[in-house]
């Protein structure tokens, strides 16, 4: 869908996708396959993780905002 400004609506949320993704599959899967020996890189993952779900709440705030305007012509009313 396209609203008024021809921006596209349907590609809102996939920074916040990406930010979980990254959040939730690739650094622990980056921190499984290296198998850090000190707690440090395991410190490190967390913070990184952490950092990613703040961005994605951030960046769905931002996507929560856009709309999707209405089919029916402006000024009518639909019962």
């Amino acid at each position: 869908m396209f609203n008024l400004l021809k921006k596209s609506t349907g590609t809102g949320y996939t920074a916040t996708v990406g930010f979980l993704v990254v959040a939730f599959v690739v650094i622990p899967a980056i921190i499984l396959v290296s198998r850090p020996a000190s707690q440090l890189p395991l410190f490190r993952a967390v913070a990184c993780s952490a950092m990613c779900v703040s961005l994605a709440w951030i960046s769905w705030k931002k996507a929560s905002r856009l709309f999707i305007p209405s089919i029916a012509a402006p000024g009518r009313r639909v019962k």
